[in-house]
Order: structure tokens, then C-alpha cells, then sequence
């Protein structure tokens, strides 16, 4: 035994012997940041450090990065891929927020502003989960049906509630709530509050990223 040790160690050292291979891991997502930079409980591989005696085996971590440190919100792909997350929730929130709106005010007016304001924001967290499921089952990812609706669902209702409040609010700040398809002011506003209503959740879904590795959308 003690013979055959010492064999597989002179073979390490020549090189006969192969180190063993490690698959690397296969992220849930087609793209992540991961990737590029790395996340705040991202370990270093070991690195083997040889001397003229013997070699030795280190593993480093690598330090933590805070969110108040402005190395944390440099990451560019990160920034891209919570852009594209944000874009794709933002079309799917205002496609159901002023269709709602639209129709409440056009066929139930009476059913006063307040109510129809809620209802436009239901119907538009519902259309960004309909529209993220087709998105995730007929995109890159191919996830199936379930699993599709399951993590459309899984999403983040911080972002998506902080998307439609801002998205709103700019909205009734601009119009009073008021959608006049014919009117030019209309599409201004409209555009202004898809504006604010992108660049609210943005921080949060690139922090969630960053450090959790985990998209919001």
C-alpha cells in the first residue's frame, strides 16, 4: 500500500497521473453576470502553489463587497442583465395597467379614480407574469410550462409594485389618471411615466442580481 502511494505521487509530480476535472456548475439562467463578475460568496478556485519540496493546496475567499461601495455598482454586465429584466416586466406592466385603465373609464366610470387606479395595477402585475411565462417557455431558457409560470410567479413583487406606484403616480401626477388615446399630451405622459416606472426597480433588480445572484423578473 505504502508502495502504490508512492507510485500515484511520483506519477503527480511527472505528470502521468491526471488531477481529477471538475465539471463547472451550470446556472439556471442562459445568461448571468455571475459570469463576468463575480458575486459576494463567490469562492476562489484552489490554487496549487509548488516549491522545490512540496506543493500545497490554498483556498482564498474573496472579500465581500458592500452595497455602499461604488466597486458593488460597477459590474456592466450585471447592469445589462438587470436592464433587460426591467424592460421585459415594464412591457408586460404597462400593457395591462392602461388597457385596465382605458376600459374602467371608458365602460365603468363611476367607479371613481382610486378603485380604478388599483385595478389598472393588478391587471398590470398579471400581464408582466403572463408575459414573463411566455417569455421564459418560448425564449432561450425553454422552460417548460409549469416551471415557466412557477418562476414567472416566483418574480419580485417589491420591483413590480415599485414599477406600477411610480408608473402611476407620474401618470395622475400628468393626466389626473385621464387616457385620451387622441390627445399628444397623453403619449408625453405616458412615455414619462414608463420612464419613471423603468428606472424605480432598476437599483433593486441590479442589487438582487449582484449579490444574490437571483433576477427579479
Amino acid at each position: 500500500m505504502q508502495k502504490s502511494c508512492q507510485i500515484f505521487r511520483a506519477g503527480h509530480r511527472l505528470g502521468l497521473v491526471p488531477l481529477p476535472a471538475f465539471r463547472p456548475l451550470q446556472y439556471f439562467s442562459s445568461f448571468s453576470p455571475a459570469q463576468a463578475c463575480h458575486s459576494n460568496q463567490v469562492k476562489e478556485q484552489p490554487q496549487r502553489q509548488t516549491s522545490t519540496k512540496d506543493a500545497s493546496t490554498t483556498t482564498t475567499i474573496r472579500p465581500s463587497l458592500s452595497m455602499w461601495q461604488l466597486k458593488f455598482w460597477n459590474c456592466r454586465s450585471t447592469w445589462k442583465r438587470a436592464g433587460i429584466n426591467t424592460l421585459r416586466c415594464l412591457v408586460g406592466c404597462t400593457l395591462g395597467d392602461f388597457s385596465a385603465l382605458w376600459m374602467l373609464q371608458t365602460y365603468y366610470p363611476a367607479l371613481g379614480m382610486g378603485k380604478i387606479m388599483a385595478a389598472s395595477m393588478a391587471s398590470g402585475i398579471t400581464t408582466s407574469i403572463i408575459l414573463e411565462t411566455v417569455l421564459l417557455r418560448r425564449g432561450v431558457d425553454q422552460l417548460s410550462w409549469p416551471m415557466a409560470a412557477r418562476t414567472a410567479m416566483g418574480m419580485s413583487m417589491v420591483s413590480m409594485v415599485a414599477m406600477e406606484a411610480a408608473e402611476n403616480i407620474v401618470d395622475y401626477h400628468l393626466t389626473g389618471g385621464v387616457v385620451a388615446l387622441g390627445d399628444p399630451n397623453f403619449w408625453v405622459a405616458a412615455a414619462v411615466s414608463m420612464t419613471a416606472g423603468y428606472l424605480a426597480p432598476l437599483p433593486y433588480n441590479y442589487h438582487r442580481l449582484k449579490k444574490y445572484g437571483k433576477a427579479c423578473h
